[in-house]
């Protein structure tokens, strides 16, 4: 009888450090622990704040040359800054004629043609009813920048911010190209773009840190 009960007392000691040990394991691993949605919707304002921090200051830059025949003329650079309010974009060329030339971001980083038609078209990331225009109009490809002016020694600057792109989130200019045209964009012919003739200066836009030393 008193082996009976012994064995009895020492099956249900067993049986319950088992099942303790079991819901200990359960306690401490992640694998099975609850979600807590409420949680992570109630934190996704702070993740986004904590992105767009750190976003905040990244830079790509494009370094400017002549295409055909202005390739030992043209030369500059193009810094492109993320801010709160989108991208600022700050442009320095030499060796432009004097008065106003279209520049725009263009599809493709390709300057291989001599012509700089390898670039494509204007950057449009919507792919929507967008139209050429100028960098004011809400309804502009994202590439559209309008002008750059150059002074009568052939110095062109341009600066400007704008909301409908990012360094290399939605709408990056990364992985694409800055072109200059030969002559003025007229902000509203759609074919030719700006009837600004000709793609006379181009480069590439990449990051800051893959940027030409």
């Amino acid at each position: 009888m008193i082996k009976h009960a012994l064995r009895l007392g020492i099956g249900m000691l067993s049986a319950g450090l088992f099942l303790g040990c079991q819901g200990t394991g359960q306690s401490e691993g992640n694998s099975t622990a609850p979600a807590h949605p409420a949680a992570d919707a109630a934190n996704a304002p702070v993740h986004a704040a904590l992105a767009a921090a750190e976003d905040k200051g990244k830079e790509a830059v494009a370094e400017i040359h002549g295409a055909g025949d202005n390739r030992d003329k043209i030369h500059g650079k193009a810094t492109f800054t993320q801010i709160d309010s989108g991208v600022k974009i700050v442009v320095d060329v030499e060796g432009l004629t004097p008065g106003k030339h279209g520049i725009h971001i263009h599809e493709k980083p390709d300057l291989s043609d001599p012509k700089l038609m390898s670039t494509g078209g204007h950057y449009n990331p919507d792919d929507g009813d967008h139209k050429h225009a100028g960098p004011d109009d809400p309804k502009r490809h994202a590439g559209d920048l309008g002008n750059i002016e150059a002074d009568a020694s052939g110095h062109g600057h341009l600066e400007l911010t704008d909301d409908a792109l990012s360094v290399d989130g939605k709408n990056a200019v990364v992985g694409h190209a800055l072109i200059i045209h030969e002559k003025e964009d007229d902000l509203h012919t759609q074919q030719p773009p700006g009837n600004a003739g000709g793609r006379i200066a181009g480069g590439a836009i990449v990051l800051a840190t893959q940027s030409e030393k």
